[in-house]
């Protein structure tokens, strides 16, 4: 009787792990499906988020941003690039219009890191 008892429990925590899974994937896969509905859609917001900022020119006059995960990611990026380029690179925190999970225009720069 407690061998079966045993294998019970087993089999149980088993299968709440399973389900434990499969909830945490189906919200990671849904915020993943939104953000890839929305770039279909042309869907366009505006939001704050960290980008690394590429300026050229004299004066300095913004070329191109890139969405960044996060303020460390985005330091780490700009190192490598100040490396390997001889354009004005910084990160910030900007208010911008995104479609998808891209940066499409800057509105505001908020605040330089």
């Amino acid at each position: 009787m407690g061998k079966i008892k045993i294998v019970f429990y087993l089999i149980l925590v088993f299968v709440i792990y399973k389900g434990y899974v499969a909830f945490k994937n189906f919200e990671i896969g849904v915020e993943d499906r939104v953000a890839e509905i929305e770039e279909k859609a042309d869907f366009e917001k505006e939001g704050e988020v960290i980008g690394l900022m590429m300026y050229l020119g004299e004066p300095l006059e913004l070329k191109e941003h890139l969405l960044t995960p996060s303020r460390s990611k985005c330091l780490e990026m700009k190192q490598i690039a100040e490396e390997t380029s001889f354009a004005y690179y910084e990160c910030a925190r900007v208010s911008a219009v995104l479609k998808g999970n891209k940066i499409v225009s800057i509105i505001e720069e908020l605040e330089v890191f």
